[in-house]
């Protein structure tokens, strides 16, 4: 089954990103029920390759917080 990309989730996603080769993320894609080519795989790797993630995604990734009194130039959740 081809993979809609309006169904993928966050943890799929990290997952995905974890792949190093095309072989990894077409076993990691069959473990979860798609089926995808070579071809598919290494475009998706050379795609996720290529995500740059701005400030604000970059604290959430890094498990940056907020607290209470946060200036709203420096909090990511504002």
């Amino acid at each position: 089954m081809p993979i809609n990309k309006k169904e993928l989730t966050k943890e799929m996603l990290e997952k995905a990103m974890q792949c190093k080769t095309a072989d990894e993320l077409i076993a990691l894609a069959k473990a979860g029920g798609y089926e995808i080519t070579k071809d598919e795989a290494e475009a998706y790797l050379a795609e996720l390759a290529d995500v740059e993630l701005d400030d604000k995604q970059l604290k959430k990734v890094a498990g940056g917080g907020c607290y209470p009194d946060c200036p709203k130039d420096y909090c990511f959740e504002n």
